[in-house]
């Protein structure tokens, strides 16, 4: 009899030892990735300068010579991590014809010096300057972040 209930306790624990328990079978569930990183960029903001003065919007700036030097000041709070460009087209009024252009491929500077050449006595041009963020805001627009300003210069 001793030996019966030896033979049946060894068989219950080795049916004990072979159920199916909670253990991980290799083809559950798969882990979940990581979120994401979403990145927003603040707005972007600056200021046109001529000879340290913030340039008139509605008005007429009236230069000296050819060539006229011009100050980007880019104000951005937060500045954008992978910087901006700046770009600068000046055009006739009468004609829209391009007089003058130029531009900053990447900056993370402030203050950015560029020139308005090419300009011609008694024409009057639109000066318009383009700042754009190179980082992609991806939380509030999924776009890159721009603005524009523009004024009217003429050579005296």
């Amino acid at each position: 009899m001793k030996k019966w209930s030896i033979i049946l306790m060894g068989f219950t624990f080795i049916v004990a030892s072979c159920s199916k328990g909670g253990g991980s079978t290799g083809g559950g569930t798969t882990p979940t990735p990581p979120p994401v990183a979403t990145v927003e960029v603040g707005d972007i903001a600056f200021k046109v300068e001529i000879d340290t003065k913030e340039v008139d919007y509605a008005g007429i700036y009236g230069a000296l010579s050819a060539s006229q030097a011009i100050n980007v000041n880019v104000t951005s709070t937060p500045f954008a991590k992978d910087g901006v460009t700046i770009d600068l087209s000046v055009k006739k009024d009468a004609d829209n014809s391009v007089v003058s252009g130029s531009s900053v491929s990447s900056t993370t500077a402030g203050t950015n010096a560029l020139t308005i050449s090419n300009l011609t006595a008694g024409v009057l041009c639109t000066a318009t300057v383009t700042v754009t963020s190179k980082t992609l805001d991806t939380k509030t627009c999924n776009c890159y972040k721009t603005l524009s300003k523009t004024f009217k210069i003429a050579r005296k």
